[in-house]
């Protein structure tokens, strides 16, 4: 049974900044709170002010011994004003600073803008396809902000985390939404799931290969183990105990199968478990042993 205690927690989404994705933070108690709500909440250095962008809902069991920080409290109407307006501001900033960097004829596309709450510190973050000198627009940006101005330049896949947008299945762009990191995607994936290479699909919003095609790829990996390779001999079963010798023209990973050519030019398709190859059987599924009588020794 659950521990009197924890039947109040609750786990609500909250993001410090707009184009940071919403992070989990514990509510105590019957603090009732609505999606764009501004609330105050733990941080490593103190408290801070974040929108609350995913509705509380139960600590899930396989997570109460989880450390989570907490929800101090809902902000006053005062700071609310202010965390909206600092965001105001940073947009605007976007806007002035990409007029400044086309004014100096910079290759570049200004992504975001960060400026904390009392520091004289702006953070630039910029793209570009090759290498920029902007000392010039660090001394223009200075001037119009007055602060100090620190530039970073981010890749695609992290300008398009911060752009944020729908992707071809409908749904919000997994980097924007969910995902907390970027791993590797290679051709090598798309392959093993029999894409075509020359397909545009393949790419997502930011041009190169798709996310999402890590999230099968070790599912099709181990269903193709089970498959013979492309023009491996083998033998099908045609039924009355006979069978007829060709090779592998091609796989069906999903439907495990294979086509099969023969000899006389035709070509079927053969389920796994009508087919061997090599001189052996096809990875089958070991049979439960079966009970010894009972009051015979087991082993």
């Amino acid at each position: 049974m659950s521990d009197p205690e924890t039947m109040n927690e609750y786990l609500v989404g909250v993001r410090l900044r707009a184009p940071a994705p919403a992070d989990d933070y514990k509510v105590v108690g019957d603090l009732v709170l609505h999606v764009g709500d501004v609330v105050s909440v733990e941080t490593q250095g103190g408290t801070a002010l974040g929108e609350v962008r995913r509705p509380r809902r139960p600590v899930p069991e396989f997570r109460r011994d989880r450390l989570y920080r907490r929800v101090v409290g809902l902000a006053s109407e005062e700071d609310a004003r202010e965390y909206r307006g600092q965001r105001h501001r940073e947009e605007a900033a976007i806007v002035t600073s990409g007029k400044l960097a086309r004014s100096r004829g910079l290759a570049m596309k200004v992504v975001d803008v960060e400026m904390p709450t009392g520091q004289r510190r702006v953070t630039v973050y910029f793209s570009s396809e090759e290498r920029v000198d902007f000392r010039d627009l660090v001394r223009d940006l200075a001037r119009e902000f007055r602060a100090r101005i620190e530039m970073r330049q981010i890749g695609a896949r992290d300008t398009t985390r911060v752009l944020d947008g729908i992707g071809p299945c409908g749904r919000q762009l997994c980097c924007s939404s969910h995902l907390r990191k970027f791993e590797p995607i290679s051709v090598k994936m798309a392959k093993a799931q029999d894409m075509p290479l020359t397909d545009s699909r393949l790419l997502g919003n930011c041009g190169r290969l798709k996310c999402c095609l890590l999230y099968e790829f070790s599912t099709y990996q181990e269903l193709r183990s089970y498959l013979p390779r492309v023009n491996t001999p083998c033998q099908a079963e045609c039924g009355g105990g006979g069978c007829m010798t060709g090779k592998v023209r091609s796989l069906r990973v999903l439907k495990q199968s294979v086509v099969v050519g023969f000899p006389d030019g035709t070509e079927a398709e053969v389920p796994l478990s009508q087919l061997t190859w090599e001189g052996r059987d096809h990875v089958r599924p070991a049979e439960p042993e079966s009970a010894p009588p009972e009051g015979e020794p087991r082993g």
